[in-house]
């Protein structure tokens, strides 16, 4: 019995050694790829003008370091973090940041909104809303974009990049990152107290529509 037990723990102790041995080949496989697709890319937007602000890293490292962000899973295996790009072009650098800051955190809040509509709809059965409640709740989330862009309040974008238009005007590209869970817990709180005051919806109802029972 012993020995059996023996036996048993040595293949737990290699399949074990196996699997680690196997994620650290893939994260470098992973690394390797996002080092190779961003060397690429930044040659090519560099052959097209655009250009990161004075004294920031090597375009090719912001792009490497946003391409990783855009794989990054959590401690389940889900994606790690939502992302949008927002893009605008005025006269001045500022003007055309506060822009595209301001076009990418819409669209940010959009996915986030879009979302938590998926787990409104997966959750409305078990709330055992009536027909108008239910249509209700609905609407509210779509109409939940906006209070969800503020609420995020300033993103720091992953990267701006900038690119000159004629003589007078400069265009920027940014992209916006955020934490998956983050994000929906944010809309949650928004949508929980939007349809607590319009709806008059007893607690047990509320806690079954965020998917908390």
């Amino acid at each position: 019995m012993r020995k059996f037990l023996l036996i048993i723990l040595c293949f737990l102790i290699a399949g074990i050694a196996v699997s680690q041995q196997t994620t650290k080949e893939l994260r470098k496989e992973l690394k390797d790829k996002a080092i190779k697709e961003a060397r690429k890319e930044a040659r090519n937007m560099e052959k097209d003008g655009w250009t990161v602000a004075p004294g920031s890293i090597p375009l090719s490292k912001v792009l490497e370091n946003t391409w990783m962000k855009q794989v990054a899973e959590d401690e389940n295996g889900n994606v790690r973090y939502i992302y949008a790009d927002g893009n605008a072009v005025a006269e001045t650098k500022s003007a055309a940041e506060m822009q595209a800051l301001e076009l990418g955190k819409l669209q940010l809040a959009g996915l986030i909104q879009t979302n938590m509509s998926s787990l409104i709809s997966a959750n409305i059965g078990n709330a055992q809303l009536s027909t108008q409640d239910a249509a209700s709740v609905t609407e509210i989330v779509q109409s939940a974009k906006n209070i969800i862009a503020m609420e995020l309040g300033y993103v720091d974008p992953s990267f701006k990049l900038y690119k000159n238009i004629g003589k007078d005007k400069i265009e920027v590209q940014v992209r916006l990152f955020y934490d998956t869970k983050q994000a929906l817990d944010i809309a949650k709180k928004i949508v929980r107290q939007e349809v607590k005051d319009k709806l008059k919806l007893n607690e047990e109802k509320l806690e079954k529509l965020m998917g908390i029972n």
